[in-house]
Formats: C-alpha cells, sequence, structure tokens
C-alpha cells in the first residue's frame, strides 16, 4: 500500500517523518501539489486493484485514525467499506474516493 503526502502543504516536512514512523506497513511518498490546497495537508492511499482515496485537513493527531483506515484499507478486497465510523474522524476529512 502507498500512501502519497502532500509536501507543498506542509512547510518543514516533519509530517511526511510522523507518517512513516507510524505507519511502517505502508510505503510512504512524499509529492508535489495535489491540488487539495483549500483543506491542507492532504494525502492519498492507493493500493492495485483498490480504490483510492483522497483526504484533506490532516494532522499528526489523526494517526489512530490513519492506522485504522490502513488496517480496514488492507483487509478490504477492493478498498471500500460498509461503515466508514470504523475510521473514526477521518470519515469527516474524505476529499474523494477514485474507483481502481
Amino acid at each position: 500500500m502507498k500512501m502519497f503526502v502532500c509536501q507543498t502543504c506542509t512547510e518543514d516536512g516533519a509530517i511526511v517523518e510522523v507518517l512513516r514512523d507510524g505507519l511502517r506497513d505502508v510505503e510512504v511518498e512524499a509529492v508535489s501539489c495535489m491540488s487539495g490546497c483549500k483543506r491542507p495537508q492532504t494525502v492519498a492511499f492507493r493500493e492495485a486493484g483498490k480504490v483510492a482515496y483522497l483526504f484533506g485537513d490532516v494532522s499528526e493527531a489523526d494517526l489512530p485514525d490513519l492506522q485504522a483506515f490502513v488496517d480496514h484499507y488492507a483487509r478490504s478486497p477492493d478498498g471500500t467499506f460498509e461503515d466508514a465510523r470504523v475510521i473514526g474522524n477521518l470519515r469527516t476529512k474524505a476529499i474523494a474516493r477514485i474507483p481502481g
């Protein structure tokens, strides 16, 4: 699973290292602008054969919800969830779900 983190959203890039340390089973990659500028910090998740997700307004405080997302996303055959409440407050930060 890959996580893309907008490096344009953050001044010092510290959140990239926090996410790498906190989400050890995820390949975290810093990328240039993801066009979520009205809702920084934006991050996206993608895995082959699954829908992709784009989230905004993400902070270090969301790490537990991001881990819950990673756990459920990894177990889902197509990347979808029947009940988004399992990912906590992160569900309110979703910008897009992109078909796989």
